[in-house]
This record gives structure tokens, C-alpha cells and sequence, in this order.
């Protein structure tokens, strides 16, 4: 059976060469740039590679372009000579910037595995347009062929950086051209004596080696087709840096390495692997010890192959891989991917798929791959920003914080004591509010004060602080430590604050406790100090038990009840009258609600305790009239609140921010301030679903800087 190939792998991994058509279109524009006073010799050996690799004449391109706007050319002059497609993707390149190591990194600092691996997520995730990528990594080839010329700390800075970032990202890409030769560069200017002693001993050149390796595999093809095994065979032997990881790994001697050279044979199913490996074996004899069957036994990462190791042609050693292509798509691309288990890392699905799609950008379609898949593009454009964001800190190490994280997130996952004495934060030099999401790239530095002391408000999710749980429970722990008699104070202030704006009383705290599962009142304070039980717990529990539970949303309605056009409430048996809100207890849903007939006036609303309510039905009950809150919850019904606050500027749009925030429409709005004490006095009147929604934009105004006092005045 035939194995259908998406596209034909090279045998050996330089034997990409750039088409003749893009070295024309990179000479061409060197010319132009030329004219211009830009000499582009590098930028063009770096656009060769990218024309070889993608076999596109844009990112070719725009790698000189790159190149002429770092050196100062006009953008103008740069879109001239490139075109402008090239000359946009450069400017993206311009935008990428520098994402390696701080340019006063010393060797002696090294390099933390954590930060290289963030780094390289962050390369993935701050790109506009995947290709970048591969951009990025043929510039610093040529910047490393080219280190020579560097001081020693720059070449070394240079070489590790290779070596930690950008070998390991070109290898999940599957970039095995760029890759090799990234970390041989490396390892050259890094270990100097090593590389000279693993070069000697493999005694041949690497064309040699190459040459070779093609030989090997044009036999073995003729030999599996002989036997009617239709296969790709191809081979990628072994570069210096491997070699010399291997001996170090596994603390052997070159003389007792048997895979320098390396063979892969992909067939269609597993009895051709087994028919493959005889073939193999029945050719050159094998070298016994180097037999390993994954397929019979995978690995823990479901890596699945046929390893061996024969004495292949003029008695040279060579290793054999043999599996079936589900195995090695499996293999290259699913859990199991190559680098997984080379490198040791922790897995990332995200990050993976993101590797696969950039792998994609390397497989042309049918139709040739001048033109870049451009939905491919914009698709990968979506799926990078949808998971993690990657911030950096002020001397350049990279921070991963999940998706929407704030400067808060940013300072506790830095570490726990940073974020206690956390105060404020700049990012890009500016101070921001602490609720602000944080974006890719940014630069965040933290403003702290002496002693930690956070803030309750901090674990609260509706209020923006915090957005990783795990963040939260690092607030909660330290509020848990503090002094009992602390916490009580601390949780009574928040009771007796929170819960009188939504109409509970003191003498209904005890029953609150038992709802929340408290001993008493005094608990209840002191997990409400703890933070254990949250401000919206709290408040929650409050509607649920001073509030009748709200009707389905799909209940039909009930016989006999009428509800007016426009009208929040439903009222039993009494046709389409007016509806009025009583302004004395201003109730809101879900509060339980009774109406009262009033003459010439319809309905007016009260809630059931209100106690005008219960004095004027003691006097006339035959007007009391039984009603509810309509089933769906379209109408908003305005209340007014009042907020007492220091005066400052921009105080007013602080408060209407909040309000804007939570969609509510401002009816009224009122200012006085009086001038001899600066504390200024607003009156908003606004419309409001309901008390949950009411209570949260409570919170929100009272955090505002500056404000004293926020409350429902009807």
C-alpha cells in the first residue's frame, strides 16, 4: 500500500535551497536599498534562508526591509524598494522589538530554565503574524554566523541566548535547518574546547556525513520497494551539539555512540514495520544492546517506534527508526511531540497547537507556496491571544499571568510579599489602577510600601483586583493569620457598612449568621474579616433570605394576574392601572412586595415590612392588593444613591466610569461642593435590574478614590 505524502521530505536537512525567482526579487531590492546608501549583505543571507524555508517572497523581502529601517532608512524609501507588503511586515518585525536576554546579561548571571521557556511562549504569543516567527530566528542565524566580530560578553550573550530561546523554539517548529546550526554556533562560541574535541572526533566533514546519509537512503528505498513496501525513508545525521548532549547524558564515550548517523523510514501499517526492520537487519548486520521496540512497549508519552542500530556501508554505524505515519504524526505533532520528551519540558497543550499551526505555515499546499495561506494566518492571529498574557518586569525577565491578569496578579506571582505591600503599579512608565488588564509586552513595575497590608476589596472577583483564584487565596492565608480580635472589627465594619444599603437591619444579623453557616454574629465578623466569606457571599445570602426565591423565568403566567405594559410588577385580578414605586421604602427586586390602592393614583408599590406599608393597611386592609415582580426582567427601576467624597478632578468621571461599567442609564445627575471642608456631594439617579446589581455598583462606587461614603437614598 501507498503512503499519500503531504509533501515530499528532503533526505538530507540543507538540502533546501532558495527558489530562483526570490533570489532574484532579494537582489533586485538589495539594489534598490543600495541606491539608497543601505548595504544589505546580512538581511540578504537572512532573507535566503526565509525564501528557502517558505519559499515566500514577501517575508523574504521584508527581513531587508527589516534590516534598512533598523539602520534609519525612511519607511517610505524602504516600501519603494520591497514593495509594500514587505514593508508592513517589517514594520511588525520593528514592533516585536528585542525579547531576549537584558542587554546588561553577563554570563556569569546564566539563564533560569522557567525564563527561557516563557520567553520562547512569549515570541509565539506577542507576533501579530506567525511568520515573525521564522523572521526572527533566520536574523539570529546570521547574527550568530556573524558573532566573530563581537566582544566576548556580547558573542557569549548572544550564544547562550541561541542556545536557551531560539535552537529550542526552531525545534517545536520543526525548523531542523536552523535549528542545528543555531545550537553548533552556540556550542562553538560557548564551550570552545568541547566542540573541537567532538569535531576531531567525527573525523568528516558534515557534507561528508550528508552525502553519506543520502547514499544510505536511496538503497533502502530500492530495497523496501523490491519487497513491496511502499515507504519514505530520509535521514538527518546527527550535528555536533547533539552528539556531544548524548555523550554528556548518558556518560558515554564517542567510540560507543552508534546513532552520529540517523535514518527514518515511514510506512503504512504496523506489519510493514516489522517487515521493514527485517529487511534492515537481513541487509547490515545489527549491533546487539541497540534494539528498542516502542511500539510493542511505548513510552510513558506514548512515543511509539522501532529503534535499532546496524553497521551499515564501509562499516559506519547508523541508527534506524521504523514506524507507521499515524505514529509519526503522532509523534511530531500530538502529546508525544519530539521535543517533549528531548527536552524534558512540562506539556502544554495550548502551546503545542500553537506550535502546529506555525508548522503548517511550512507545508505549501498543491498550488505552490508563493503566496502564505492568509486565513491560516488570521486564524493563528486569533488563537495566540486567547489564553495567557506575557509581561515583562522592569530589568526584562518575563512574568506568564493568565488572560485579563492585572498589576496585582503581575506583583503575587513575582512573589506573595510583593503583592501584600502592594500599593499601585506603572506599566510603560504610567501609573495605573490596579484593575487595569495587562497586555502582551508590557513593562509593569510595582509601587509597594513597608509593611504588607492588603486589602479585603482585593478578593472580591467583581471588583477587577484579583483575577487568579489562586492569587486570592494567597489574600485570604494572610488575613487568616491576622488576630482574631482584628478580623472581627474589620468584618463588623463591612457588615454594618454593606448590608444597610440593601435594606437589612443589625436585628437581622443573627439570622444572616445561621444562613452562612456562622455560630453567631461574632463568627460571622471574624470570617468576614478572614475573608473567608466574601462581600457578595454576604450578600447574596442576604437576598436569599430576606427575599422570596425568583419565579422561573419560563413559568406561564398565573390566572388572573395582569401586569401593565411597561410595568415591573405583576398584580392579581385588577386590570391595567397605574403603577407607582413607593418612594418611602423604594423597593427593588427581588425584595417581596405587597400593593396598596391608592385614590386617584393606582397602585403604589411597598415593600411587605415597609412600615407606612403596615400602618396604612391596619387602617384600610380592603386596599392591600397581592402582587409580584414580573417573571421576565426587562424593566429597570430607578433609585437614587448619594456618594460623599474629597473633592478632586476628574472625581465626577471616576464615578460615572463605574456606572458605565455596569450598563446603567444615569436619569439625574446633581453636584454640590462645599468649599470650606472640600468634600464634595453627589445625587445619582440611575435605573437598576435589581438588588444584586444594585449592591454591586454600591461596592464599586465606594472604591473610587477619594470617596467617603456611597448609599441608597431612595
Amino acid at each position: 500500500m501507498s503512503v499519500p505524502p503531504r509533501r515530499k521530505p528532503k533526505s538530507v536537512e540543507t538540502s533546501l535551497t532558495c527558489p530562483p525567482e526570490i533570489r532574484a526579487a532579494i537582489a533586485a531590492a538589495r539594489e534598490s536599498l543600495a541606491a539608497a546608501g543601505f548595504e544589505a549583505a546580512a538581511a540578504a543571507e537572512a532573507a535566503t534562508i526565509i525564501g528557502a524555508l517558505t519559499e515566500s517572497s514577501e517575508l523574504a523581502l521584508a527581513l531587508l526591509a527589516h534590516a534598512a529601517l533598523a539602520a534609519g532608512l525612511a519607511a517610505a524609501r524602504c516600501a519603494e524598494a520591497v514593495g509594500p507588503g514587505p514593508a508592513a511586515v517589517a514594520a511588525s518585525l520593528v514592533r516585536l522589538g528585542s525579547l531576549g536576554l537584558p542587554r546588561d546579561w553577563s554570563p556569569e548571571h546564566g539563564l533560569d530554565t522557567r525564563q527561557t521557556e516563557t520567553l520562547r511562549k512569549m515570541l509565539l504569543a506577542v507576533v501579530s503574524d506567525p511568520r515573525l516567527v521564522l523572521a526572527r530566528l533566520a536574523e539570529e542565524l546570521v547574527a550568530l554566523r556573524h558573532a566573530r566580530a563581537l566582544s566576548a560578553n556580547e558573542r557569549a550573550r548572544r550564544a547562550l541566548e541561541a542556545r536557551a530561546v531560539y535552537a529550542p523554539l526552531a525545534n517545536r517548529l520543526g525548523v531542523w535547518q536552523l535549528k542545528w546550526e543555531l545550537e553548533d554556533l552556540a556550542f562553538r562560541y560557548l564551550e570552545p574546547e568541547e566542540y573541537r574535541r567532538v569535531a576531531a572526533a567525527l573525523n568528516e566533514r558534515r557534507a561528508d556525513r550528508e552525502r553519506y546519509i543520502e547514499l544510505l537512503c536511496e538503497e533502502l528505498t530500492a530495497l523496501l520497494q523490491a519487497a513491496g513496501i511502499r515507504a519514505q525513508v530520509y535521514g538527518r545525521p546527527k550535528h555536533i551539539y547533539s552528539i556531544y548532549r548524548k555523550m554528556q547524558r548518558k556518560q558515554l564515550d564517542f567510540s560507543q555512540l552508534f546513532d552520529v548517523r540517523a535514518v527514518r523510514v515511514v510506512v503504512e501499517s504496523i506489519p510493514e514495520c516489522y517487515a521493514a526492520l527485517g529487511i534492515v537487519h537481513g541487509r547490515w548486520p545489527y549491533i546487539p544492546g541497540e534494539f528498542d521496540d516502542y511500539i510493542a512497549t511505548p513510552k510513558g508519552n506514548g512515543y511509539r517506534s522501532i529503534h535499532t542500530a546496524v553497521i551499515g556501508p564501509h562499516a559506519r554505524s547508523v541508527e534506524v527508526q521504523i514506524r507507521t505515519r499515524q505514529m509519526h504524526e503522532h509523534a511530531e505533532l500530538g502529546v508525544a511531540a519530539h521535543w517533549t520528551y528531548k527536552e524534558g519540558g512540562a506539556r502544554d497543550a495550548q502551546y503545542q497547537r500553537k506550535i502546529e499551526w506555525v508548522r503548517r505555515l511550512l507545508e505549501p499546499g498543491e498550488g505552490g507556496a508563493a503566496h502564505a495561506d492568509r486565513d491560516l494566518i488570521e486564524g493563528m492571529r486569533t488563537e495566540l491571544f486567547e489564553d495567557r498574557v506575557y509581561v515583562l518586569t522592569p530589568k526584562g525577565e518575563v512574568i506568564d499571568l493568565v488572560r485579563g491578569g492585572t498589576a496585582l496578579d503581575f506583583a503575587y506571582q513575582i512573589h506573595t510579599s510583593l503583592g501584600h505591600r502592594c500599593r499601585g503599579a506603572k506599566v510603560n512608565g504610567r501609573i495605573v489602577p490596579l484593575t487595569r488588564p495587562l497586555a502582551n509586552g508590557e513593562i509593569v513595575e510595582i509601587i509597594t510600601g513597608k509593611q504588607e497590608a492588603p486589602s479585603r476589596d482585593w478578593l472580591a472577583p467583581e471588583q477587577g483586583y484579583l483575577v487568579a483564584a489562586r492569587n486570592r487565596n494567597k489574600v485570604r492565608a494572610w488575613f487568616r493569620k491576622q488576630d482574631a480580635g482584628d478580623n472581627r472589627a474589620a468584618g463588623r465594619e463591612i457588615a454594618e457598612r454593606e448590608l444597610p444599603r440593601i435594606g437589612v437591619g443589625r436585628e437581622q444579623f443573627a439570622a444572616l449568621a445561621r444562613e452562612l453557616k456562622a455560630a453567631d454574629t461574632e463568627r460571622l465578623y471574624e470570617l468576614l474579616g478572614e475573608g473567608e466569606i466574601t462581600v457578595t457571599q454576604l450578600l447574596q445570602a442576604a437576598t436569599r433570605l430576606f427575599a422570596p426565591p425568583p419565579a422561573p423565568a419560563l413559568r406561564p403566567p398565573r390566572a388572573g394576574a395582569k401586569r401593565r405594559r411597561g410595568s415591573p410588577v405583576e398584580i392579581e385580578g385588577v386590570g391595567d392601572l397605574p403603577i407607582t414605586l413607593a418612594r418611602c421604602c423604594a423597593p427593588l427586586r427581588p425584595q417581596p412586595i405587597v400593593g396598596y390602592v391608592t385614590l386617584g393614583r393606582g397602585v403604589t408599590v411597598h415593600r411587605s415590612e415597609c412600615p407606612s406599608l403596615t400602618r396604612m393597611g391596619a387602617l384600610k386592609p380592603d386596599r392591600l392588593l397581592k402582587v409580584e415582580w414580573a417573571t421576565d426582567d426587562a424593566e429597570s427601576m430607578s433609585v437614587v444613591l448619594a456618594v460623599s467624597a474629597y473633592d478632586r478632578r476628574g472625581l465626577l468621571r471616576d464615578l460615572t466610569d463605574v456606572l458605565a461599567l455596569e450598563r446603567l442609564s444615569i436619569e439625574s445627575a446633581t453636584t454640590r461642593t462645599d468649599r470650606a471642608t472640600g468634600i464634595a456631594d453627589f445625587t445619582l439617579a440611575v435605573a437598576v435590574r435589581d438588588l444584586e446589581q444594585l449592591a454591586r455598583v454600591l461596592r464599586r462606587l465606594a472604591a473610587v478614590a477619594n470617596v467617603l461614603r456611597v448609599r441608597r437614598q431612595r
